[in-house]
């Protein structure tokens, strides 16, 4: 476990060396913040105080130099329009992503995998064939028009829940959540589930195949032939079984998510990083951009290696099969 475990984490630190590199060429390669950043009427001797003052009057590759130095020491950059550290901006904005990713995870979990376990049990009912048909309207309908959807039906026909925003926060032992109050609840449900209903989708398809495949084992034939109860054969020996692939899936789809919410939280007025980071690529901020892209990386990373850890948990074939490569 101890050789899986370090080969896991080296791997880790090479694709966030090399994200980084590609990351910064990129963004940096694109536009000139000047032109946005400076008055129209300013002359060159302002244009160039103003490129000297960020550092942009210096050689791509040492500026990449200085990037590389601070990231080692936390310092992800300033900010070009705000003029305070881009990692600060992003990580006050990082709690409203995450109970958003979060809430939106739960609700593909809890709904997805009951429903995919029962049409996985009945393929030919009717109540099966529904949801499945669901679950490829689930996949095809664009993000954003599901969104606007729900606002339409459900904010401004119905009334039931607010169009925007994150609502009133409350801290529980030092963390400060929409999660806590009703008001935060009421404007975390409908972009949750705006955010869940691709990844439900995919849940519901995972848990099923994986339900007709487990229920023709013959582990499973065998607790029929004992007697077990329909309730035990299916939260025993087949949930457990399907729960591998559908840890793994999630693992990556949390990262996705986290990195991928800008749509809902564009849409939704939710003030979380995809906002900041939307806001950022139209004023040209690249150390709010390049902050936010390798935030995601490592978030992406670590959910990964977490995955990956845990998968060797459940399966130590995995693990065994590593140490053998």
């Amino acid at each position: 476990m101890l050789v899986y475990l370090i080969r896991r984490i080296a791997q880790a630190m090479l694709v966030i060396a090399v994200m980084a590199t590609l990351v910064f060429f990129a963004v940096y390669a694109i536009g000139n913040p000047i032109d946005v950043l400076a008055s129209p009427q300013a002359d060159q001797i302002e244009l160039a105080a103003i490129s000297q003052r960020l550092g942009l009057d210096r050689p791509l590759w040492e500026q990449f130099g200085i990037f590389v130095w601070n990231a080692l020491r936390g310092d992800l950059g300033t900010s070009f329009v705000y003029a305070e550290p881009a990692a600060k901006l992003i990580l006050q904005r990082l709690p409203a992503t995450f109970e958003l990713a979060f809430t939106a995870l739960a609700i593909a979990v809890f709904v997805g995998i009951p429903l995919g376990v029962y049409a996985g049990l009945n393929p030919d009912s009717l109540g099966g064939r529904s949801i499945m048909g669901g679950s490829i309207l689930g996949f095809s309908l664009p993000n954003f028009w599901q969104g606007l959807m729900l606002i339409l039906i459900f904010a401004v026909i119905l009334g039931w829940f607010p169009a925007g925003g994150r609502g009133q926060t409350a801290t529980v032992l030092g963390i400060e959540s929409a999660l806590f109050t009703l008001d935060g609840l009421k404007h975390l449900i409908l972009p949750a589930m705006n955010l869940a209903l691709f990844k439900m989708a995919l849940v519901i398809r995972l848990a099923r195949a994986g339900t007709r495949e487990v229920a023709l084992q013959d582990y499973v034939r065998f607790a029929r032939a004992k007697g077990l109860s329909r309730s035990r054969i299916v939260g025993v020996h087949i949930l457990k079984n399907i729960l591998i692939p559908v840890v793994t899936i999630l693992g990556l789809e949390l990262g996705s998510m986290i990195a991928f919410a800008v749509v809902t939280e564009t849409v939704f007025a939710y003030p979380g990083m995809g906002k900041l980071l939307i806001d950022s690529i139209g004023r040209l901020d690249r150390p709010i951009v390049v902050a936010y892209l390798m935030m995601t990386v490592v978030i992406f990373v670590v959910i990964n290696l977490v995955v990956d850890i845990i998968y060797a948990a459940i399966d130590p074939r995995v693990r065994l099969s590593e140490v053998k490569g």
